[in-house]
């Protein structure tokens, strides 16, 4: 019996929630599959803003409040270290390698690029004005802001740490993502109630689709794009090939973070007033069930860990 256990391979990890609490200032982990809450991790300095390695192990925080961000041991459920991050940090994006991570400074129009490991600030980037949501390409070629007040995205290349192109979009960009294939960006026009469609090769708008009230962050999985509508307390779903709109999806209130589990098949929504996740079928586009989110929920970035 002994010798069978040794040989068994470890059982899977369960995929999990990383939830940045603002009013709770800690993370809190819920277990995707049990949908319960499995520990959560003192942050402190009202985090907001989230971004997993690509292997799960790390998850890195920002703090606008104590201008810093945390590196939490996923695993351990522990901060590995806290790093300086002056201005107002808010968005997080995290290299495909994990060797640099890159903060959107809110106050200063500027992306602040560092060595997670040494706590290093390597450079920072000129972007837009209040620069918030912030993702890097699959490739890591490519770094792209949502700069809210200037009304436009930032694409910045990673090698030299600076600005290529500036694409206007809708008003107010706040949230931004990237398709797997690193051809597209999405933004959450907050004031136009848009989701511009931006080409990354060409550099230019392509599409705008009309969504709810007060958009705030966008999601894709599979061939359908997602968003959250804040003011609006819903979600709403459009085809990523014809831009139509396809549903429009109840949720908690004032929803804001958004992501696919690791299949794809369920997206997660933090819900910041109702203190909740709603969990929506990406396939027949309805809420499925709920889950608790901590106090005053936002998870803006990636915040599941596969």
């Amino acid at each position: 019996m002994a010798a069978w256990l040794a040989l068994a391979p470890p059982l899977a990890q369960a995929a999990e929630a990383f939830i940045t609490d603002q009013d709770g200032d800690c993370v809190t982990i819920v277990d995707l599959a049990t949908r319960k809450v499995a520990a959560s991790v003192p942050v402190g300095g009202k985090p907001a803003g989230i971004a997993m390695s690509a292997d799960g192990r790390l998850a890195y925080v920002t703090s606008p409040s104590a201008q810093m961000v945390s590196v939490i041991d996923a695993p351990g459920r522990r901060i590995l270290r806290r790093i300086s991050a002056p201005g107002g940090p808010l968005g997080i994006g995290v290299a495909p390698d994990g060797r640099r991570i890159y903060v959107a400074d809110w106050y200063g129009s500027r992306v602040l690029a560092i060595d997670p490991v040494s706590g290093a600030m390597v450079a920072t980037v000129a972007v837009g004005q209040s620069p918030s949501g912030v993702v890097v390409t699959p490739d890591g070629r490519l770094l792209v802001v949502a700069d809210r007040l200037s009304n436009a995205v930032s694409l910045v290349d990673t090698g030299t740490l600076r600005e290529v192109a500036r694409v206007g979009v809708g008003e107010h960009p706040f949230g931004v993502a990237v398709d797997a294939a690193g051809g597209r960006a999405y933004t959450a026009d907050v004031e136009s109630n848009t989701v511009s469609v931006v080409d990354l090769a060409a550099r230019r708008l392509i599409g705008t689709i009309k969504v709810g009230k007060r958009p705030y962050v966008v999601a894709l999985a599979g061939a359908r794009g997602f968003v959250t509508n804040e003011l609006a307390s819903t979600v709403t779903a459009f085809d990523l090939t014809t831009l139509q709109k396809l549903a429009t999806i109840p949720v908690g209130d004032y929803p804001e973070g958004i992501e696919a589990g690791p299949d794809g098949r369920m997206l997660y929504v933090a819900n910041w007033d109702s203190n909740t996740v709603s969990i929506i079928d990406s396939g027949t586009l309805s809420v499925v069930g709920t889950m608790p989110g901590g106090s005053s929920p936002r998870a803006f970035g990636t915040f599941i860990r596969p």
